[in-house]
């Protein structure tokens, strides 16, 4: 049985954390969607709806809830990015 988990109470419903998805980093609910990749776009573009064409299929608020979570959590979802970075640079 897999247990699906809300991030944090105070966060919105839609970021979850499954451990059968993305090792159980934070996604978006019902996607394979990683918060840290919201996170690079909205680094890279600074434009709500740029990043929501990275992404059709989530909508405005639900990028503003990765968004709410990055800021909570940006130690951890920092980490994240910057392993999946050396991960791939290491995979050249």
């Amino acid at each position: 049985m897999v247990v699906v988990t809300r991030a944090k109470a105070s966060i919105p419903a839609r970021i979850v954390r499954n451990p059968g998805v993305c090792g159980g980093e934070p996604t978006v609910e019902g996607t394979r969607i990683p918060v840290r990749s919201i996170v690079i776009q909205w680094q890279y573009y600074q434009d709500l709806e740029r990043v929501r064409s990275a992404f059709p299929r989530l909508n405005i608020p639900t990028i503003k809830a990765a968004l709410t979570f990055y800021e909570a959590n940006r130690e951890e979802i920092d980490r994240l990015i910057e392993e999946n970075e050396q991960a791939a640079y290491s995979a050249d």
